[in-house]
């Protein structure tokens, strides 16, 4: 733990009265890292009774059972409030408990729960996620996942990806996060291509009075807190967060500049009354983050000279839901969200994007469920650039806009069929097309099987088009001003079942064609480098995960995805990089969780994480261990001890002369709800 956190958290002699606590109950053989071992015998040597751990406190493992879970109502994949096991999409659904119980202290942490994904770690505070492969696939960054926090897309039409270190929630008011892999184009547009995330918090009504969260670790620390009440019919609720960690190591043992100091402030407020609901959210958030080799964005092999990040943001967004007398619904939802990032000496960017949405949900007309809606966007964006690249123009203004209409045809009681299509705008290729078509055949209320053809698009960025290098002529790249959009034509088969009461899984076969995927190419001129679209391939697999309440408190959780990609230059095309990109992804993965509550107080959940190997740039197939124990010792107060990569230390992602090491890492946490 570094020195900032030990002395804040552990001072004023707490360490010596915890040890001899440790004494005078006989504590023997404890580990000699004070703070551990303290820990350790606090919860050997003085638990709390039986009545104060199961006063307010479920007496199950989790707050769901097995039955409740299949039945939970998920939004992600029609818009509408529909039953998980009736949902035609492969859907994993990540719940607060679960969260609360793995440890997660960030949201790329908690993705890791999602077995329909594939979280790889660079360094402190980057990550590439991705779903069904091509993590990576463009420019090194993963941009074909659309990832939403209560409705607002947080990806950056920089390069159609997103930023995670500028993402952070309080992770105490996550609802849940509704993980789609597949594509989501209909309801949600471009960029959705292999996956959606949609993370949702809790209302304000749910976090009243207030709350104090603090972490500590091997390699920084956390301190949050909460306040909510009430203002006449609004709920509300404010709350604040501060962040720290040191920097890491590369497998070598030299130091990655990829410290992070980082602080984030918002709030909520929400009023229900009658048949309307509305909702204002807003943040704002401040971020120092080191800048690891070979830079954040690295072009033909432009390595830029590193500086400290700058990444700050404000957002806000309302939200205004009516439930129509007929059984429809409206709702209207807008936001304006502001970015600032500099990368020094790269580039510096100031990002404002506003955001209207309208959804009219019809009231059902015999077998037909009709819902539609529209959607624009507004983009308006500052660069200053550099000496390493430019983005030109430097500045620009973009809009995009779609309408979408999808309709739920009832064929008979146990068949279900939804058409669908969105129309979406963009500057760079006009008009694209997005339509679905979805049958879902349910043998009885346990028991589903699903289908579904899907063409979906990835739009083109800035990265794509606008990026010339260096940052002043002669350009040896020059941007790729004929780039088309990015094409997925997927189809899947899918089944979802629940045998028993205790037990449920879901199995989802995929095959996913692609067309103009982005090539970097060389000008027939042979005087500088352009991006192109002359790439295409297919992806095949499957994913696979289920649950299995093995006793009363215990629970096991298992997740396996396997996946073949092969992609291949079109003709015309002198890119020999850009198939090798295929290997960032892991042909298997596996993961098995166990959550054991041995009482409404204590629990234990150990986590295992197998992920294949990947080949360009070439890394080892990796074992992570982790494991939390989390113990209520009143019904407003719970510790936790959680342990990180427990068997040693990995790498998950890039060339090994610049990747983290993930080392063992050890946290405490005290949550404390007044």
């Amino acid at each position: 733990m570094n020195d900032y956190w030990s002395h804040h958290l552990f001072s004023n002699g707490s360490t010596m009265t915890s040890q001899a606590a440790c004494r005078s109950a006989g504590c023997r053989g404890m580990p000699r890292t004070p703070w551990l071992a303290a820990w350790l015998c606090l919860f050997l040597a003085t638990p709390a009774s039986a009545d104060e751990r199961l006063q307010g406190v479920p007496g199950d493992l989790a707050d769901l059972s097995i039955e409740e879970l299949a039945n939970i109502q998920v939004m992600s994949v029609s818009k509408r409030p529909e039953r998980l096991q009736d949902a035609a999409a492969a859907v994993f659904v990540i719940t607060r408990d679960d969260i609360r119980r793995s440890g997660a202290a960030t949201l790329p942490e908690a993705l890791r729960l999602a077995p329909n994904l594939h979280v790889a770690q660079v360094h402190n505070y980057g990550y590439t996620i991705s779903a069904r492969g091509l993590n990576g696939s463009s420019n090194s960054v993963s941009n074909k996942l659309l990832v939403m926090i209560d409705g607002r897309s947080v990806y950056t039409p920089l390069f159609s990806g997103v930023f995670w270190d500028a993402q952070d929630v309080l992770m105490e008011d996550v609802e849940r996060i509704e993980v789609i892999s597949g594509p989501g184009g209909v309801m949600w547009g471009a960029n959705a291509v292999n996956g959606v995330i949609n993370i949702t918090t809790r209302a304000a009504r749910d976090t009243q009075g207030g709350l104090l969260a603090l972490r500590g670790a091997s390699n920084g620390g956390d301190v949050a807190f909460r306040q909510g009440g009430q203002a006449g019919p609004w709920a509300w609720r404010a709350y604040g967060k501060i962040a720290d960690r040191s920097r890491s190591e590369l497998g070598s043992g030299a130091p990655v500049e990829d410290a992070v100091r980082r602080s984030q402030a918002g709030f909520r407020a929400d009023w229900e009354q009658g048949r309307d609901r509305v909702s204002v959210i807003g943040n704002v958030y401040r971020g120092r983050l080191g800048q690891p080799e070979p830079g954040e964005i690295s072009i033909s092999g432009f390595d830029p000279v590193l500086g400290q990040v700058r990444s700050d943001g404000v957002n806000l967004s309302a939200r205004w839901e009516h439930a129509l007398g007929d059984g429809g619904a409206l709702l209207v939802q807008g936001y304006l969200d502001h970015t600032l990032r500099e990368v020094p000496p790269v580039f510096e960017e100031r990002l404002t994007l506003a955001d209207l949405q309208f959804q009219h949900t019809l009231p059902q007309r015999g077998a037909h469920q009709l819902v539609w809606g529209a959607n624009y966007r507004r983009g308006r964006d500052r660069v200053e650039n550099g000496e390493i690249i430019a983005f030109l123009p430097a500045h620009t203004s973009q809009q995009w806009a779609s309408v979408f209409l999808q309709d739920d045809i009832a064929l008979r009681d146990d068949w279900r069929l939804t058409l669908g299509g969105r129309a979406e705008y963009n500057d760079y290729t006009g008009v694209e097309f997005l339509p679905s078509m979805r049958l879902s055949w349910r043998l009885s209320p346990r028991h589903a099987f699903w289908a579904a053809a899907s063409r979906t698009v990835r739009a083109p960025s800035r990265l794509d088009v606008d990026v010339f290098a260096p940052g002043r002529p002669p350009f040896l790249l020059r941007g790729g001003a004929a780039v088309r959009a990015e094409v997925a034509r997927v189809y899947e088969l899918g089944y979802r079942g629940q045998p028993a009461s205790s037990l449920s899984y879901s199995v989802t076969l995929f095959h996913h064609d692609y067309d103009h995927l982005r090539t970097q190419e060389i000008d027939p001129t042979r005087s500088f480098l352009t991006f192109g679209s002359l790439m295409e391939g297919h992806s095949t697999g499957i994913e696979a995960w289920g649950s299995w309440q093995a006793a009363q408190g215990w629970r096991l959780s298992a997740g396996w995805t396997a996946l073949h990609q092969e992609l291949h230059l079109k003709p015309g095309s002198n890119d020999a990089q850009s198939p090798l990109n295929v290997g960032k992804d892991p042909r298997h993965t596996f993961q098995l969780r166990s959550s054991h509550a041995f009482d409404g107080g204590r629990e234990l959940e150990f986590t295992v994480r197998k992920v294949g190997a990947l080949s360009a740039p070439e890394v080892p197939a990796y074992t992570a261990l982790d494991a939390r124990f989390g113990w209520r010792i009143r019904p407003n107060l719970e510790l936790s001890v959680v342990g990180q990569n427990l068997n040693g230390s990995h790498a998950e992602y890039g060339p090994a002369a610049f990747r983290a090491e993930l080392e063992r890492r050890l946290a405490v946490k005290a949550v404390w709800e007044y």
